[in-house]
């Protein structure tokens, strides 16, 4: 009896440990809180210096942005959460753009240059905030597991409003994995292709690459993400990975990254376009940071799109 009083004891507490673990690594990957999902400040850039260097030229395409006429737009997830949306007309019969923001971002911070993108490529812009992000309700980021859902949602919503438009899917690092996820996906015919800038291979990947980097031990703490994202945010943290996803692709791929990208590597643009095996283009853009690549160069950017999507979009 000892020893069974013994072994149950160290069960406990290795559950415990687990537990706690688990919790831990789930709150600061994975939750958001409420006072967190609003930008702390009128004109919100991303942290770091290589952002400071662009704050004027952010500041100044939020601005331009904040003025254009938009209409806001709604819909409920597949778990019941209300998320929004600014739909941004420019042309009236071109393609619109559904706009994917970043990891703990939004879709004014990250996604302001990008309307301004589209406009001039007469292309009209659904800016997304995703869930446990600025307008949108939740407090849960799934490294695009949920968000994929929440991507075809919208989808349905744009095809079924905007029956005989093209319909293009495009987001920045973590958006770029999501809208590469659902790349695979049972898309409608209007769906005519994805743009993946600095997207990453998988959360695995790159939740390791961040532990790593903070000198923790990746591989011995990763697996505790997974339970935590399982117990608490209850989703599959591996669920088809973008670097998976693309060797499903249905549509087109356009990838674009950065040379300079010290968060998600331009490495991993490389592994995702060797992985796709649908239609394809990789683009690097010298001495760009991380979700900088059109803002350091416009011109390549746009010719590369325009070169790339023209056809599609007939």
């Amino acid at each position: 009896m000892p020893i069974l009083y013994a072994a149950l004891s160290v069960v406990f507490t290795l559950f415990i440990i687990a537990f706690i673990a688990s919790l831990i690594c789930f709150v600061r990957i994975f939750y958001v809180k409420e006072e967190n999902k609003r930008p702390k400040s009128e004109f919100e850039i991303p942290e770091g210096e290589v952002y400071e260097k662009h704050r004027e030229g952010m500041v100044a395409w939020m601005k331009a942005v904040r003025e254009m006429p938009s209409e806001e737009l709604s819909m409920t997830s597949f778990d019941g959460l209300t998320l929004y949306g600014k739909f941004y007309e420019h042309g009236g019969e071109g393609p619109i753009e559904i706009m994917l923001h970043g990891y703990r971002g939004n879709a004014e911070r990250d996604l302001s240059g990008g309307v301004l993108r589209a406009k001039e490529l007469g292309h009209s812009v659904l800016l997304v905030d995703q869930r446990a992000a600025g307008k949108s309700e939740g407090n849960v980021v799934s490294f695009g597991v949920n968000e994929k859902r929440d991507v075809l949602a919208w989808v349905k919503l744009i095809s079924e409003r905007y029956p005989e438009r093209k319909i293009l899917l495009t987001g920045v690092s973590m958006g770029a994995a999501t809208v590469m996820s659902a790349s695979a996906e049972a898309l409608p015919p209007s769906v005519v292709g994805v743009l993946a800038d600095c997207g990453y291979t998988s959360a695995e990947a790159i939740i390791k690459k961040v532990m790593r980097e903070m000198r923790l031990p990746a591989n011995l703490l990763y697996p505790f993400a997974v339970l935590g994202a399982r117990i608490f945010g209850h989703f599959d943290l591996n669920e088809t990975p973008p670097v998976k996803a693309l060797k499903n692709a249905r549509v087109p791929v356009f990838f674009v990254h950065g040379t300079t990208d010290d968060f998600v590597p331009a490495s991993m643009s490389e592994e995702n376009f060797t992985a796709c095996t649908s239609e394809k283009k990789l683009v690097f853009i010298e001495g760009a940071g991380h979700g900088l690549a059109y803002p350091i160069d416009k011109e390549k950017y746009l010719f590369e799109m325009r070169e790339f999507f023209s056809p599609l979009l007939k």
